[in-house]
């Protein structure tokens, strides 16, 4: 009596219900048909099989138009509204279990046969761009996590200090090389137990140089490991589609499914309990403070020395437009940041009625911070930096990465760079246990998105995997939800590569159709066919 609703007869009913599979069985035969032709020739997928597989997935998805073949900025952010923090928590616990097993406090003091045993995942950087060379150390860390390794973070050779050691602390949980050497010889490591302190180096940024994708990373045996030269958010979430299962799942206990839109704050939970500001630097943000509440917001406008008018008006329309949404009962703090001091005046000017605008002014700062000089503005950086000294971008960094609602990204042309991506994430880690309303922002001017997202095609840029034929050209201004984890692949519904993106991407064996799906069976077989490479150094 199954097949009998509402008193209709067998046959009729069963006769629909043939029609009915028969249906779905030519709709999906055809969906299929549209994919491996994309397959075909993913460096070069005209504009009409492109939007025709985009309408195939519009019209599956429920919160898309059917008829809609790309997207705003803001309709491409909707999905990053929120939703981080219970993800985000379930890291943190991840990174705090970790940091037991693995920390440098219980490490030091396993027997020595132990110890001997004992995998590390070393950081090196430089005093270069702050986001940059960040993103290397954070990146050491995630590996560390992934591969069950301790951490090792490198100083320089000649002085023994710290990356930005003047102006940041680390944590404790580390390990410095020296005392891993140390520690290797006292254990007698190599005299009773034959196994020697070797570094296996493998270089992101040289896709022949690089096991990123193709090899198991968990069964190496070599005491410590350097992914060299991963320098934004991409480099170690290419694990998610690692070929070896092990890896995968590794990486996707961390990062989440890669089309997953809901994914935990990596990095700002691994900022929370890696960096601190040294008590000089701490001193200068609470000067800004005064001793009052912490900032609700932070606009970062990232000007390039740019006065452009369009820019700025865009990001205080965006910055009003968070402050109506979050509605406060009172008169709220911003932060301003910007490598363009003369903004100041102009942000201060169309806010200070209602909104209280603090800015670290280096030029009055009364107190000290040692070795001012040690990171002094560069000539020829001065347009990338501003003018300021170095030292004040850590300042900055730390003062609005305590903004407890909003962090708002504004630039001239690069809108989300590493900088303020590392701001937005530790402001999130930092108000994850209480407040699960923060939000990060991008503001885009009506001209920066004339031709859609196609001038992010840096892969340290947050908007970087939406910057393809997706995004919609002659977009009005835009102020978007940003996901706090930028995306490193094209899994999600409005993400597509450039033609620039797809070239390099078949560097690393990955053939991407002009949708962003990876032909998986082809990226087996490059793997398949190409012999492991390692560059070894021995310490001890």
């Amino acid at each position: 009596m199954r097949w009998l609703l509402f008193g209709r007869s067998r046959r009729k009913t069963a006769s629909l219900h043939c029609l009915l599979i028969a249906s779905a069985t030519f709709t999906g035969i055809g969906i299929l048909l549209l994919t491996l032709r994309s397959l075909d020739d993913p460096s070069v997928s005209t504009a009409q099989n492109l939007t025709e597989t985009v309408t195939q997935q519009a019209e599956q998805s429920q919160t898309s138009t059917p008829s809609k073949r790309c997207a705003t900025v803001e309709e491409m952010g909707d999905e990053f509204r929120g939703g981080f923090v219970e993800q985000s928590l379930r890291v943190r616990d991840i990174i705090r279990r970790h940091s037991d097993v693995n920390g440098a406090t219980r490490v030091r003091s396993l027997p020595p046969e132990e110890f001997c045993r004992q995998g590390f995942v070393i950081a090196k950087a430089s005093e270069a761009g702050f986001g940059n060379e960040m993103y290397k150390i954070l990146t050491a860390a995630a590996l560390s996590v992934m591969l069950n390794r301790s951490l090792i973070i490198g100083q320089t050779r000649h002085i023994g200090k710290y990356p930005f050691g003047e102006y940041i602390s680390y944590t404790s949980t580390a390990f410095s090389l020296n005392e891993v050497k140390h520690l290797w010889r006292q254990n007698g490591c190599l005299t009773t137990y034959g196994r020697h302190l070797v570094i296996r180096i493998d270089d992101f940024q040289k896709p022949l140089k690089t096991n990123v994708l193709c090899s198991n990373w968990i069964e190496w045996q070599e005491p410590i490991i350097w992914f060299q030269n991963t320098t934004d958010a991409v480099a170690a979430q290419f694990f998610l589609k690692n070929v070896h299962v092990e890896m995968r799942k590794a990486a996707s206990e961390l990062f989440g499914p890669a089309q997953d839109h809901n994914r935990p704050n990596v990095f700002g939970e691994l900022m929370r309990i890696l960096i601190s500001p040294t008590e000089k630097v701490k001193q200068a943000v609470d000067s800004v403070l005064s001793g009052g509440s912490d900032p609700d917001i932070t606009l970062h406008m990232r000007m390039l020395m740019n006065r452009s008018v369009r820019a700025l008006q865009a990001a205080l329309d965006c910055t009003k437009k968070v402050m109506q949404n979050i509605e406060f009962g009172y008169r709220p703090k911003l932060v301003l940041v910007s490598d363009t001091p003369s903004l100041v005046d102009d942000v201060k000017s169309n806010f200070d009625r209602f909104v209280e605008v603090v800015h670290f002014n280096y030029e009055s700062f009364e107190g000290e911070i040692s070795d001012q000089n040690g990171l002094h503005s560069l000539d020829f950086r001065t347009k990338d930096w501003g003018p300021a000294p170095r030292w004040v971008a850590f300042v900055d960094f730390f003062l609005a990465s305590r903004a407890r609602h909003a962090v708002v990204s504004g630039a001239h042309r690069r809108v989300g760079t590493t900088y303020v991506q590392l701001i937005a994430a530790l402001a999130a880690a930092n108000s994850a246990g209480g407040n699960s309303s923060f939000s990060f922002f991008s503001s885009f001017q009506s001209s920066l998105v004339s031709e859609g997202l196609s001038s992010q095609v840096g892969w340290g840029h947050v908007w970087n995997r939406f910057s393809g034929p997706l995004s919609c050209g002659n977009q009005t201004s835009q102020c978007a939800y940003t996901p706090l984890l930028p995306p490193a692949w094209w899994d999600g519904m409005w993400q597509s590569p450039t033609h620039r993106d797809i070239r390099r991407m078949e560097g690393y064996g990955i053939q991407l159709s002009g949708f962003g799906t990876v032909d998986e069976d082809q990226l087996a077989s490059f793997c398949s066919s190409r012999k492991e490479v390692g560059k070894f150094i021995t310490l001890v």
